[in-house]
């Protein structure tokens, strides 16, 4: 069913509907779209659109939708549904009836996809920077291994000065960092919520938008409905940056690929990410690097696609902005794609010192030390440069390095050339006095390195962060564990115990929106329990869990709790967290008094898990 088909007598043609759907691709926003279809249901309540019943029956009813779609986000396409919009839609309707239509009260599809899409480039982003963090890891891991390998510098492609191949990595480290920086600007940009801007003109309904922006975690809600729902800013903007982080990686590509040539034979890449010819067996094609340079185009093309839709489209919406998803989609996989291939190139890498070292002794890469050498004793550089060049032409007659001329032979060019011209010819020597900030020089590659390190481990990239529940996440807490009590996996808790127990639960937050719970009830003589845990729902499997446990062990550590335990249906989940397994019979009779409240009390399956701090707190001891 359409959700636009009162105006229209005739039905559309299937060739039309075909050209027009667009499930195919923004099926990916499903997710986007369950969590938005959330937030906006709870804000309906605000302006008493819906109850706070028909409000918890529509998000139980989205939550379970979302976990179907984690499971087996393909479904989707076997409807045949216009879009996503209407495809959620649709699924909620045949879950909970008409109360399902209610939903799309005061809100556009306009400013629906605008606020999912923006979403997505949220969430997308932080997996980018990700990419970006484990290539540049990658990379200095490399260049540490590899200070001391000397490498010839080239520039127009002839060799010039001898660098390492360390310096080289870290040359590539800066670039990515560039890349790293533009893309956190960008999500900082882009992190404004569109929702409540309706078609274009905004919503009818008194609504608090800066509330509803928070609820979705986002920073701030727009300012302006007509440019909410027509902006487009942050999908060319993620794709200029990928445009840009990819002609870096092409850059790399090409250097590699030389570098792994016969012709140059400086480095030998790993089978994993070769391949051989169907007609020569002796070939090891470079594959993955051809591939990361080719698609560079992919991704380029992808961005002025963007940019010609886009440009001179009249205010507000058009259609036209359907183009924008699957060249979006495209160019942020394709990006993250290479990031991969580049770091699995590194990964198993084998540098031939010994060939580089070699390479960079040949031509001639220390005529501007002579030179150097030259001007110290007095002689003008640009004198000095010519009298440079005259040496390197004879010494090419001869089939010579400079370093291998006698001194008698170097003399007839200058005469203040003395004995001591041989201690700086050397590649050592070359290196080691390139050594001011951002050099060759081996202390200089070293600091780079150091520094690089330090940055990155500096980056808190997990993007989960845990805190100390505050009375403004009880909307949060009291849907989580309400949800989780239906399916059977939690006590249920009413809003009033939440309130009076704020103090003992914590709250995983990732972008500002809350996405788990579990609070840390405390007993007589040293004991407390894990209780209440649950995350809400799609975030399973990305660490939510794990962070709130290990902040809660970490805060019963503190209180000098000698125990803790949990009661649970998942014990390989908490026995990966030092828990392990105990008797009921030794926990608590409050404990046991709390199952009356548990349908499942007669035909209980929970497995009681205990980890002892106390006695970790002795091991420790005897360790040290």
């Amino acid at each position: 069913m359409a959700l636009w088909g009162g105006r229209f007598t005739q039905a559309a043609d299937t060739r039309f509907k075909d050209f027009n759907d667009s499930l195919r691709f923004d099926y990916r926003l499903a997710e986007q779209d369950i969590v938005g279809s959330i937030a906006w249901s709870k804000a309906l309540v605000s302006v008493d659109v819906l109850t706070v019943d028909e409000q918890q029956k529509l998000e139980l009813a989205l939550n379970e939708l979302k976990l179907e779609v984690m499971e087996d986000p393909e479904q989707i396409l076997r409807s045949d549904a216009e879009d996503i919009h209407s495809w959620v839609e649709q699924q909620l309707i045949s879950k909970v009836g008409d109360l399902g239509k209610k939903l799309h009260t005061g809100r556009s599809r306009n400013d629906q996809v605008a606020t999912d899409l923006k979403l997505w480039c949220r969430q997308q982003g932080q997996q980018l920077l990700l990419g970006l963090d484990r290539l540049q890891t990658q990379m200095v891991d490399v260049a540490r291994a590899h200070q001391e390998t000397v490498l010839p510098g080239y520039t127009h492609l002839q060799r010039a000065q001898p660098v390492t191949f360390a310096h080289w990595c870290m040359a590539y480290v800066e670039m990515f960092e560039r890349d790293y920086s533009r893309l956190e600007d960008a999500i900082k940009r882009l992190d404004t919520c569109p929702l409540g801007s309706g078609a274009l003109a905004g919503t009818a309904y008194p609504m608090d938008r800066e509330e509803l922006a928070h609820n979705l975690g986002f920073r701030r809600a727009t300012r302006n409905s007509l440019d909410s729902v027509s902006d487009r800013d942050h999908v060319m903007e993620l794709m200029s940056i990928a445009s840009i982080s990819m002609l870096h990686l092409s850059r790399l590509a090409e250097d590699m690929i030389f570098y792994n040539s016969g012709e140059s034979n400086f480095i030998e890449l790993a089978d994993t990410v070769t391949s051989g010819s169907s007609l020569m067996p002796q070939k090891k094609n470079p594959d993955a690097l051809e591939l990361i340079r080719g698609k560079t185009g992919r991704v380029y093309g992808s961005l002025a696609a963007m940019m010609m839709t886009v440009k001179a489209l009249p205010l507000a919406y058009n259609k036209d902005m359907q183009e924008d998803k699957e060249g979006l989609f495209d160019a942020l996989d394709t990006w993250n794609d290479c990031m991969e291939m580049a770091a699995l190139c590194f990964d198993g890498i084998k540098v031939n010192g010994e060939r580089t070292l070699e390479a960079a002794k040949q031509g001639y890469a220390n005529s501007t030390e002579l030179a150097d050498y030259l001007v110290a004793k007095g002689i003008p550089f640009r004198e000095a440069h010519h009298i440079v060049g005259v040496a390197v032409v004879s010494a090419i007659a001869k089939g010579c390095a400079l370093e291998e001329l006698s001194i008698a032979e170097l003399q007839e060019f200058s005469p203040v050339i003395e004995q001591d011209v041989y201690d700086i010819l050397t590649i050592e020597s070359c290196l080691e006095k390139r050594n001011a900030l951002g050099g060759v020089a081996p202390q200089q590659v070293a600091y780079a390195v150091d520094q690089a390190e330090k940055r990155l481990s500096s980056r808190d990239n997990s993007a989960v962060k845990v805190r100390s529940a505050r009375l403004t996440d009880i909307d949060a807490l009291e849907s989580m564990v309400a949800y989780w009590a239906n399916q059977g996996e939690n006590l249920p808790r009413n809003r009033n115990e939440l309130v009076r127990d704020i103090g003992s639960f914590a709250v995983a937050e990732h972008h500002g929106e809350v996405t788990g719970c579990a609070s840390l009830y405390v007993y007589d003589s040293g004991l407390a329990e894990v209780r209440s845990l649950g995350v809400e729902a799609g975030w399973q499997g990305q660490g939510q869990g794990t962070a709130i446990v290990q902040h809660l062990v970490e805060k019963a550590r503190k209180m000098a709790i000698k125990k803790v335990f949990v009661l649970t249906r998942t014990p390989e989940f908490f026995m990966k967290h030092d828990f392990i397994p105990t008797s009921k019979t030794l926990l608590p009779e409050k404990v046991l008094k709390d199952c009356d409240q548990c349908p499942r009390q007669h035909a209980c399956d929970e497995v009681a898990l205990e980890v002892n701090l106390a006695e970790q707190i002795i091991a420790k001891m005897n360790v040290a």
